[in-house]
């Protein structure tokens, strides 16, 4: 049979400076099998050697510039993973794109991301990688400040391979146009012909032994192993008493067969999942982990990391720094397996990190002495004085929401650890509040309280909202009036939400940022329900109360249009004479406004249907009345009047009629009558008319006729003497000729009459 094996070369044989640290196995048949796609990655090797010693007889070691193999990660391994470099790390490399040779770039001598003691074996010591992009051509030194340097320096020149499209990862890892980018597809890479009987585990998803047959919705479901699966899949390591391994059935016999184990239901988190890159979109090689994961029984804190290298990467590139990360901590490091749980790119893309189940409490190796019982997240790049992007920022406190989520623990809170000793951190720190490190750099560890903040908020229900304003419309009662058109205002209470909607009549008309205070809404003719929506960045909402928004866009109406009448009462004797304006105005929804603009300014309620006033004698005037509804909408109804008083004078008299003289009389004087009978026609063009007489306790009454027809009595009689009083009017729709005739009805006792002309609307 052909098979294609990667080994590592035997430590016993000598490792010579530009030789390769891992060979091709041929087989039986002296034939080199062919590379199958896609390339999983590798790891070269060159071994440092002595150059001149530095200042002060330093030791230095390094390799002189040289071209060498593709790669785009690097870092420097030596033999006693126990032992520190005392000194510095430099490297420069060469663009394969441009053949320019960067600057020297300092590399963090002492990695401090670390598997726990005694969790998992450690071959080498190393630094941390570094990543440097494509790269054809190196040079390294490294100086103690000590007398010694570490045994079997090397720099470790980390090839991130490629991926296949298969199973709809683009190159470089990245999710295919038809593919859940959250979507744990295991067995992503193989080295193996298919006439090759199939390693235990190989191609599985580490841990469980089992071979996926389609995406799943979550990554937090674990599939069920079949009983072949189960038989074969042994791990070959026992992790620390502290945690559970993933650990496979036993081998069932083969004439029993097995009942399927049901799928445990995964945990729910108080805060949403984010969209989590799976392994085997980035490209994991899953057949180079060593052991089942370890499982804690939670996750309560989670630490921050930075990956040092370049801030300069394309997002496009993120699998391919991944996959040289776990490259590099598996193959040159002899860890099981990549030591961040997560991984978050500077776009924001959040990728599964070491294997076992991202809602797992899976012990990663990153934060040495406190792995068991924590997470890592760690973002590619180098925050030491460079601002971390948002959306990284953003992605790191969503992800850690959720994490922390799964079990119930508040973000901004703390918990006591005891794994190496008793600490307390804050539930999402900094890789350096475990450790003596820089990490996760200055300019990120700043940011933690408020990625603090932000992660409370995902776990927060969305708090109450309401509407502050509805301008352009009018408020009557718990209703908004407008004639189409009102702008909503509110304020935005907190970074917690994620955007607001506005909703009419249980549809949703608009989403809008969270930076946005007001909207403008045009709305049809009508009643309408509107309210404002909160949707927190977790995904709860508030909704405000409903608000009533009734359209209207048709102006008040006079039913009855406006008129002028004379009034009864007292005429002054420079001949101004009480009036009354009439109507009778409506709505068809509200009406909020009744005003007079003219001859003077009166406001009045909305249920009147007259005014009272003066009109001089003779004079000319305007009146006008404007009423408004609670919409805005208005209308004004002007006339243009003109009142007149005739003297007694001017009547023609029948019967017996004696002349009174006195200045309270208009002209000085007036005609007085007893006899029954006796009659005074006036006749004039208009609209309305009022009979102006004398009242006194010993005057009596008449009889009124308008046009021929007999249409009132009128008694005089007063409990005092009045003068030029208005004692009985009548008004027409039109203006019109009129008559208007008193008879005298020789009231007994008080029989006499006196009149002093009549008033009227022209």
């Amino acid at each position: 049979m052909k098979r294609r094996v990667i080994v590592a070369l035997c430590a016993a044989a000598p490792v010579l400076a530009g030789t390769v640290a891992f060979a091709i196995i041929e087989n039986s048949t002296g034939t080199t099998a062919t590379p199958s796609p896609p390339d999983p990655g590798q790891v070269r090797t060159l071994a440092l050697r002595d150059v001149p010693s530095g200042q002060g007889g330093r030791p230095v070691k390094g390799i002189p510039a040289e071209s060498t193999k593709s790669f785009s990660l690097l870092g420097v391994s030596w033999n006693d993973s126990k032992q520190k470099i005392d000194g510095t790390v430099e490297v420069r490399t060469r663009a394969a794109a441009t053949g320019a040779w960067t600057a020297w770039a300092p590399v963090e001598a002492n990695d401090d991301d670390l598997p726990d003691p005694g969790t998992e074996r450690r071959l080498r010591g190393a630094t941390a990688p570094l990543w440097v992009g494509p790269s054809n051509g190196v040079e390294v030194r490294v100086t103690g400040k000590s007398n010694t340097l570490p045994q079997g320096l090397r720099v470790e020149l980390v090839d991130p391979g490629n991926t296949t499209k298969k199973t709809g990862v683009h190159a470089e890892g990245q999710p295919g146009a038809d593919q859940l980018g959250d979507v744990t597809l295991a067995g992503a890479v193989s080295t193996t012909d298919t006439t090759t009987p199939t390693d235990p585990g190989a191609g599985t998803d580490p841990g469980t032994g089992t071979e996926p047959s389609a995406p799943e919705p979550s990554d937090s479901a674990t599939p069920t192993p079949t009983a072949s699966e189960s038989a074969t899949a042994t791990p070959s390591a026992t992790p620390s008493a502290s945690v559970t391994p993933t650990t496979p059935s036993a081998t069932p016999s083969t004439s029993v067969t097995p009942t399927p184990t049901p799928t445990p239901t995964a945990p729910v988190s108080t805060a949403p999942r984010p969209s989590i890159i799976s392994r085997a979109s980035w490209g994991a090689n899953e057949k180079l982990v060593k052991n089942p994961p370890a499982i804690a029984p939670a996750a309560k804190v989670v630490f921050v990391h930075h990956t040092d290298g370049v801030n300069t990467y394309t997002c496009d590139q993120s699998p391919a720094i991944i996959r040289s990360i776990m490259l590099y901590h598996i193959q040159s490091e002899g860890w099981d397996d990549i030591g961040y749980n997560f991984l978050v790119d500077k776009c924001g893309k959040i990728f599964e990190g070491r294997a076992g189940g991202v809602d797992k409490a899976v012990v990663g190796a990153h934060t040495l002495g406190w792995n068991t019982g924590s997470a890592g997240i760690a973002v590619l790049g180098n925050f030491v004085s460079t601002t971390p992007p948002a959306a990284a920022v953003s992605a790191v406190a969503r992800l850690a929401a959720w994490k922390l989520g799964l079990n119930h623990v508040d973000p901004t809170g703390k918990t006591t650890m005891t794994n190496s000793g008793v600490k307390t951190f804050f539930n999402i720190s900094g890789h350096r509040d475990g450790f003596a490190t820089a990490c996760p750099g200055q300019k990120l560890y700043d940011l933690l309280p408020s990625i603090r903040t932000t992660a409370k908020q995902w776990v927060s229900p969305a708090t109450s909202v309401s509407l502050s304003s509805i301008s352009g419309s009018t408020k009557v009662g718990s209703t908004f009036y407008t004639k189409g058109t009102v702008t909503l205002g509110w304020a935005s209470k907190t970074a917690a939400i994620s955007r607001y909607e506005v909703w009419v009549d249980d549809k949703r008309v608009a989403s809008l940022n969270a930076s946005t205070t007001s909207r403008s809404l045009t709305l049809t003719t009508g009643s309408h329900k509107v309210q404002l929506r909160a949707v927190n960045i977790n995904g709860s909402t508030a909704a405000s109360t409903t608000y009533p928004v009734v359209v209207d866009k048709t102006a008040p109406t006079f039913a009855t249009a406006p008129y002028l009448a004379i009034r009864t009462g007292t005429i002054s004797t420079k001949g101004v004479m009480p009036v009354g304006l009439h109507w009778k105005a409506s709505d068809n929804t509200l009406l909020r406004s009744l005003k007079i603009t003219s001859p003077s300014s009166a406001t009045l309620t909305t249920t009147a249907t007259s005014w009272s006033s003066t009109a001089k004698n003779l004079s000319s005037t305007v009146w006008s009345v404007a009423a408004a509804d609670a919409a805005g909408n208005s209308r004004t109804s002007p006339i243009t009047r003109t009142a007149a008083v005739v003297g007694e004078t001017s009547a023609t008299r029948t019967g017996k009629w004696s002349t009174t003289t006195s200045s309270s009389y208009l002209s000085g004087k007036a005609f007085f009558s007893s006899s029954k009978g006796a009659s005074a026609t006036y006749t004039f063009t208009g609209r309305s008319v009022g009979l102006i007489v004398k009242r006194a306790t010993n005057v009596g009454a008449f009889n009124v006729y308008v046009d021929g027809v007999k249409t009132a009595l009128v008694d005089t009689r007063a409990s005092s003497t009045v003068y030029r009083n208005i004692v009985w009017t009548k008004t027409w729709t039109t203006s019109a000729k009129h008559t208007v005739k008193i008879v005298v009805a020789g009231t007994s006792g008080r029989p006499t009459i006196a009149t002093d002309g009549i008033a009227y609307i022209k």
